[in-house]
């Protein structure tokens, strides 16, 4: 008997249009001869079933079902594709959890740290995971910036800490344009943090469970047109993403290593994509991402594909592995 797989797409955050991307891809690419796919889209002003001709139909937020011509639709699963807010912060997990409804996503607690970047690369500093020199403000705060250039130098990013798809990070290369950066930074979350640039290759590892085991993909290295890997280079062509990277070894084993150390660490599952840049020959770890893009230009389908894993398999494996 097929299984009915929820979509949930959308959000809250700044990332909405390219989660409604991600989630369209996942509809359109499921087994539809093992799966009933159902588009869900997720906004803070109304939760809906969106059916074929785009009629929309409230989700039940009792038991996240819905009615549509008198009959009750409930789901097996959930396949979560919201990049940000509520999707990537724990609040869907929490939810879908106190049903006890199988996601294919990490567990909340892993999602709240692992979208706190400052708090994920806290906990991972005790286990040897390299990281760059950070200087974290809260909204409100007194700062001095010279104390600021003091500890992470310049360059430095200036980054929202709760935030996806480079949405309010900055790049100063001067302590005057520190203030608009900061300024910046906090129209999209109430925390930032200031960090140390790294000089190096940077490179993006996805890896997920596949077929009961933690599975490291082809490393992808990310080569930027502009000043760095910013929404134009991710999302706008420009940037050249290179799979697998142009890495020696010893370097590759390294990052597997550190990647998949990450991953066991944080107890993870579900999909995961980490971001570092080598720094004097050892890879530093920028943040992880749990509900990566999923379309078919995103960086993990693409290291899919150089495993030999198919965007069908990819999503099929998810949601497999969700209901186990």
């Amino acid at each position: 008997m097929k299984k009915n797989i929820a979509i949930i797409m959308g959000g809250y955050s700044s990332e909405f249009k390219i989660s409604l991307k991600s989630g369209n891809v996942v509809y359109n690419t499921l087994n539809k001869s093992n799966y009933n796919a159902y588009r869900i889209h997720i906004f803070k002003e109304k939760w809906v079933y969106v059916n074929a001709n785009n009629e929309e139909f409230p989700i039940n937020k009792n038991d996240f079902s819905f009615t549509e011509n008198g009959t009750k639709t409930t789901f097996d699963c959930i396949f979560n594709a919201i990049h940000g807010s509520p999707g990537e912060d724990g609040l869907m997990q929490a939810y879908f959890e106190l049903l006890n409804l199988p996601h294919t996503s990490c567990g909340m607690y892993q999602a709240c740290l692992t979208f706190n970047k400052r708090d994920c690369l806290s906990t991972l500093k005790p286990y040897g995971i390299l990281t760059a020199e950070s200087y974290y403000l809260n909204l409100g705060d007194d700062y001095n910036k010279q104390d600021i250039v003091n500890k992470v130098g310049l360059p430095c990013f200036v980054k929202a800490n709760k935030a996806g798809s480079s949405f309010g990070i900055s790049k100063v290369h001067h302590i005057e344009d520190l203030d608009q950066a900061i300024e910046t930074a906090f129209k999209e979350d109430d925390e930032i943090i200031i960090e140390s640039y790294l000089d190096g290759t940077e490179v993006s590892i996805g890896v997920i469970n596949y077929k009961g085991d933690i599975k490291v993909l082809p490393i992808t290295e990310i080569v930027s047109e502009n000043d760095f890997f910013d929404y134009e280079a991710k999302y706008l062509g420009k940037s050249q993403e290179i799979t697998p990277a142009r890495l020696t070894k010893a370097q590759e084993e390294l990052a597997n290593k550190e990647a998949k150390k990450v991953y066991q660490i944080l107890k993870m599952k579900g999909f995961s994509r980490s971001e570092f840049i080598f720094k004097n020959g050892k890879p530093h770890l920028l943040e992880m991402n749990t509900v990566p893009g999923l379309t078919n230009e995103s960086i993990l389908p693409q290291q899919a594909n150089a495993a030999g894993i198919s965007m069908e398999d990819l999503f099929g494996n998810a949601i497999e592995e969700a209901l186990k």
